[in-house]
């Protein structure tokens, strides 16, 4: 671990307006700062499920020829049903993990990588020491233990990397993995269940030719973020997903860097959404496209009933604008992009995304009908009761909690501010048991700097999205992926575009203690466009 990240954990009480009489109630922050983040399980935590998580340094095929050099994980149930951990053969991903919600977990995070980590439950609403916060990261040899409930509703979260300023880097080389949660509500639906229920994670690598991952730290890389030349699908390339012509449930993450999509079926079906990032929405919603920011996930309904054997579907990504840096150092990328497999390229594929540049047009997902189906399953009318989040119970309804997005002078800013450790300010300082009216506001008044989308992510509880506003600049760009945003239902992650503003209500419920905030783009991140909220 360097000096510097020591020095702001041993400085980590020094918050700029908390008094010392607030940090003293968290006993766990003082713990982190001076003795680093190692811990014991609790004897007071009784967990109906242990599994054990170990990452490590190893070499897998996934093309002909040399094997790659990925870090991966490893899972193994130690109490609990042995369905609650998937391995994943023939893919550089993490297990996918199974709970039912109400369940209690306890996680055994064991670090064999020649780095520092720690794993984040993206989307899970747990006790701020089991939310995989930076400053908890564990060295080489070492173990970290999560004790968390299982408190989210159903629905598909994931997990990964969240050490500082490598983020990006951890999670581009395996550390990441998908979250499965049921329970009884979703489990009554007559929705498809089984190998008709499909994981679907999209990401975009760069592969030199010797089958290895590339992965640049170059400057304009990171104010861009990182665009691979080839998709992968579950860390697969050239996949291709057969299916019976029935009809199935396709739960997409977009697990890239900073690739954002603009998915639509190349027939031109309309795309039927049935959740988004906190689980299931309240009735189906049909657009023409739908748009997939990085962590976000939305869960699709596909009906193949009328499909002929043999028939191929290719789920693709279509043209927008606004996807990549525009004013500053770099003008605005467009175009129309190639094949699958843009070919294994060098740097520079890297930094332009090769044949398949942001916002172009080059497919994501292969569908081939293969088999005859003995039965189907019908789209119900409703899915789920979702109680909306009331404005007049926000207790700063007049006064939202604003966070500006910027890019300027190679930096990546939220209230003009970078990350640090120890920075906590006193509008970051916010009531346990409260409702927030927010705003993530992307140039919205005009600004300086570079102009570029941004997903934005809050940890802990999720949020309900009310509002988005764009200005008169940007109106043009944002009406070509207006119609495929989807802010029904809770949200953990949403995207801004630029000249944006999204008013969104989240609730900071149950747990005291430090709440990340940032841009999903992993770059963004590790340049700083992160911050800490202190819930007391």
């Amino acid at each position: 671990m360097n000096s510097k990240i020591n020095s702001q954990r041993r400085d980590f009480l020094k918050y700029t307006g908390v008094s010392a009489a607030a940090v003293a109630t968290y006993p766990a922050f003082v713990h982190a700062a001076s003795s680093g983040a190692v811990n014991k399980p609790s004897a007071n935590f009784h967990a109906d499920v242990e599994i054990e998580l170990k990452q490590e340094v190893v070499n897998i095929s996934i093309f002909d020829g040399p094997k790659t050099r990925v870090w991966k994980v490893f899972g193994k149930v130690l109490k609990g049903s042995s369905k609650t951990v998937e391995n994943l053969s023939g893919t550089y991903l993490a297990p996918t993990l199974h709970f039912q919600t109400g369940q209690k977990v306890r996680i055994y995070l064991k670090n064999n990588l020649p780095s520092e980590s720690i794993l984040h439950w993206h989307g899970l609403h747990v006790p701020s020491k089991m939310d995989g916060n930076p400053m908890y990261a564990i060295n080489n040899g070492e173990t970290f233990v999560y004790e968390f409930e299982i408190l989210n509703r159903a629905g598909t979260y994931w997990y990964h990397a969240h050490t500082h300023s490598v983020t990006a880097k951890q999670v581009y080389s395996g550390l990441a993995g998908l979250i499965i949660v049921s329970d009884k509500k979703e489990q009554a639906l007559a929705l498809p269940k089984g190998q008709y229920d499909v994981p679907i994670v999209i990401q975009d690598r760069s592969f030199d030719r010797n089958n290895q991952l590339q992965y640049s730290n170059h400057m304009m890389q990171r104010m861009q973020g990182f665009l691979g030349d080839q998709i992968m699908i579950n860390g697969q390339p050239d996949f291709v997903l057969p299916v019976e012509n029935r009809s199935y449930r396709l739960r997409l993450l977009n697990g890239s860097n900073s690739r954002i999509y603009k998915l639509a079926w190349d027939d031109g079906s309309p795309v039927t959404i049935i959740g988004t990032d906190g689980g299931l929405i309240e009735k189906p919603e049909t657009m023409p496209y739908v748009m997939l920011a990085p962590a976000e996930r939305r869960e699709l309904w596909i009906d193949f009933s009328k499909k002929s054997i043999g028939t191929e579907l290719t789920l693709r990504s279509i043209p927008f604008e606004g996807a990549a840096m525009h004013g500053g150092m770099m003008g605005r990328r467009g175009g129309m992009g190639g094949g699958m497999m843009g070919g294994r390229r060098g740097m520079g594929g890297m930094m332009s995304g090769g044949s398949l540049p942001a916002g172009g047009d080059y497919p994501v997902l292969k569908v081939k009908i293969v088999k005859k189906a003995r039965s189907n399953d019908t789209l119900p009318k409703r899915l789920t009761p979702i109680t909306p989040l009331r404005l007049g119970d926000a207790e700063n309804v007049k006064n939202p909690r604003k966070i500006a997005l910027s890019m300027r002078h190679m930096s990546a800013l939220l209230n003009g501010r970078s990350y640090k450790m120890n920075d906590i300010r006193p509008d970051e300082v916010i009531p346990v048991n409260s409702l927030q009216l927010m705003q993530f506001d992307n140039g919205y008044h005009g600004g300086h700097g570079m102009a570029m989308p941004h997903p934005m992510h809050l940890h802990g509880e999720q949020f309900q999205v009310i509002k988005r506003e764009v200005n008169i600049r940007h109106q043009h760009s944002h009406a070509t992926v207006a119609e495929g945003l989807v802010d029904n239902g809770w949200k953990d992650t949403t995207l801004v575009m630029p000249g944006e503003r999204v008013t969104f209500l989240k609730p900071f419920n149950d747990f005291k203690g430090l709440f990340m905030y940032h841009c999903h783009n992993l770059e963004h991140e590790d340049m700083g466009m992160m911050r800490d909220y202190l819930i007391k």
